[in-house]
């Protein structure tokens, strides 16, 4: 995708997604340093938000903290459920950027009421209801976006995330990776799509995606029913491979998201050979499967596989030609406090 095409450039979903890189770039990884200590006086921090404000932002944060080896207690789990769980020592976090969600403002109420000291929100504009509920309210800096499907505000929770824990766990390192991180997503976004894979997801009657439990493949299967309109699926790691088969076919394709190297061989047997689907890689390697070449950014590599999924869907809906920016049915804020 790029704006210099006039079937990109009119599309407000494009611009959302090719300003993520500059909104990388600016990125300020000192301003929740507040909540930070907050944070590490807990111990413990419950990620919580609805959809896209919190599958990749929390998800990946926890893969990275896991792996850095961070010695915190994290846990992510949509608003409603959080309700039911017993939160009277952790520092509860809500991403929400109309402020008006629900599920987590209900979650908020009762916890205030009850006394808890430690909530926090990222909200997208300034005197929200949820802001109004937390102990401390802080505001992204990507603006309003011009589609419906959130894009560039998911890439800004993200790096929030990131740089909380970083501060948390005394080990600040953000700043310094920001530069080559929005060079590779620019890379990445603006990077040309064959067109055989390109009409091979196109016409797929399902779209799958196969992942890790980091966020990427599971938030690019909701952006998959907002962008394209089709049905979609997420396989969590190897799962793809353990019974979901019985009900794809042939004209299904799958995207599996930086493979284990040591289980492609078991793709290819049981769903290309065995199905007839097509299995489509995006990968900073090759592998034995058709694969989107992407650049490597080590631990916070899920931003540039983000980039690639968005410039994928793109491309597959333009040549459906569907209005990338509006879903038939799908709201903004899906369901908003009343009250």
């Amino acid at each position: 995708m790029n704006l210099t095409d006039e079937k990109y450039s009119n599309v407000n979903l494009v611009k959302d997604m090719l300003a993520t890189t500059g909104i990388v770039e600016k990125f300020d990884c000192n301003q929740m340093t507040g909540a930070a200590a907050a944070v590490k006086e807990t111990g413990k921090l419950l990620m919580t938000g609805e959809g896209s404000s919190r599958i990749f932002p929390a998800k990946h944060a926890i893969k990275v903290a896991m792996q850095r080896g961070y010695d915190l207690q994290l846990m992510t789990e949509a608003g409603k459920q959080s309700q039911e769980y017993r939160l009277d020592d952790w520092a509860v976090f809500a991403l929400s950027n109309s402020g008006r969600t629900a599920e987590v403002i209900q979650l908020f109420q009762q916890l205030k009421e009850s006394g808890h000291e430690h909530l926090y929100s990222l909200t997208a504009y300034e005197n929200t209801k949820l802001e109004a509920l937390a102990t401390r309210g802080y505001v992204l800096t990507c603006g309003k976006e011009g589609a419906v499907a959130a894009t560039k505000s998911v890439i800004e929770q993200g790096l929030f995330y990131q740089a909380l824990l970083e501060h948390v766990a005394g080990q600040p390192a953000l700043a310094s990776r920001l530069a080559d991180l929005a060079d590779k997503m620019r890379t990445t976004l603006t990077a040309e799509i064959g067109p055989a894979i390109t009409e091979k997801i196109a016409d797929a009657r399902l779209i799958c995606f196969a992942g890790r439990n980091d966020g990427v493949a599971e938030e690019l299967t909701l952006k998959t029913n907002e962008i394209t309109r089709k049905p979609s699926d997420y396989f969590e790691g190897t799962y793809g491979v353990h019974g979901v088969e019985e009900v794809l076919d042939a004209t299904d394709v799958v995207i599996w998201i930086n493979p284990y190297p040591d289980q492609e061989e078991k793709f290819r047997e049981v769903l290309v050979k065995g199905v007839g689907l097509t299995v489509i890689a995006v990968a900073s390697r090759d592998t034995i499967f058709p694969t989107i070449r992407i650049p490597d950014a080590g631990d916070l590599s899920g931003y540039i596989e983000m980039a690639a999924g968005w410039n994928i869907l793109v491309e597959a809906g333009t040549v459906l030609g569907i209005n990338l920016d509006k879903p038939e049915r799908a709201r903004k804020v899906g369901n908003e406090f009343v009250g």
